[in-house]
């Protein structure tokens, strides 16, 4: 199967050539796209000297949602199978590629999640307040699709052509991850989540800092639902 490793990327100067070496050396055989997100530090410039990714250099910030649906699209005018989200900051393991797309490519899931929380003992540490959040996500999600996923803010997934042909015309553009597992839900897309270390970030800030969690979580879930309203996009479902 043809695979597209989408990195998208916003001042990762910190971070970006050693992802993209990375994934180079252990994956030769996978394709990597970097979408530069308007970066003011150099992070695009980085990715094309390295000599081993495409780098689309988006002229305006558009925020996660608008560089990850980039990659969906461009995804879908290459004609590759599976596109999988694997996020600049340095907090994802390489080496944890291959199990999401195992599961991909067993067919019967259109979208894998790379979970930090679905054992009960996993290592990872985080703030209290975004643990609470997390916890919250976890039961409105439940309530909205019956569906319980652990991880609603992880950036590291895998679709299949089906799911991220869908992605690419629907994407929530504003702190999308776990406004699209509602979206994915409501359509009938397959979701599972396998467990995937994360670490510390290895440079670079956080577009979600702690003082804005409040505000975020408010957002976030009356993004979720407007989703869990929305009529189900039957049309682009049938077309893929």
């Amino acid at each position: 199967m043809n695979i597209l490793i989408i990195i998208p990327v916003y001042n990762e100067a910190a971070n970006i050539a050693r992802i993209i070496m990375e994934i180079s050396e252990k994956f030769p055989d996978y394709d990597i796209l970097v979408v530069n997100d308007a970066s003011t530090d150099g992070s695009g410039a980085i990715a094309e000297e390295s000599g081993k990714a495409a780098v689309v250099n988006l002229p305006y910030n558009l925020g996660i949602g608008g560089a990850v649906q980039t990659g969906f699209k461009y995804a879908r005018e290459k004609d590759y199978d599976i596109a999988l989200q694997f996020d600049g900051d340095g907090q994802h393991q390489v080496d944890e590629i291959s199990k999401l797309v195992e599961v991909i490519g067993e067919g019967g899931t259109d979208v894998v999640i790379g979970s930090r929380f679905n054992k009960k003992t996993n290592g990872f540490t985080t703030h209290t307040l975004r643990r609470v959040g997390i916890m919250i996500f976890q039961l409105i999600s439940y309530m909205m699709i019956r569906q319980k996923i652990t991880d609603h803010t992880s950036g590291f997934r895998a679709y299949n052509r089906k799911a991220f042909c869908f992605l690419a015309n629907h994407y929530p553009t504003d702190y999308p991850e776990p406004e699209v597992v509602i979206l994915l839900g409501r359509n009938h897309f397959v979701m599972k989540e396998v467990f995937t270390q994360m670490l510390r970030r290895q440079g670079g800030v956080s577009s979600i800092p702690i003082g804005k969690g409040p505000y975020y979580m408010v957002k976030v879930l009356l993004a979720m639902f407007m989703a869990s309203i929305r009529s189900r996009i039957i049309t682009e479902n049938k077309k893929q």
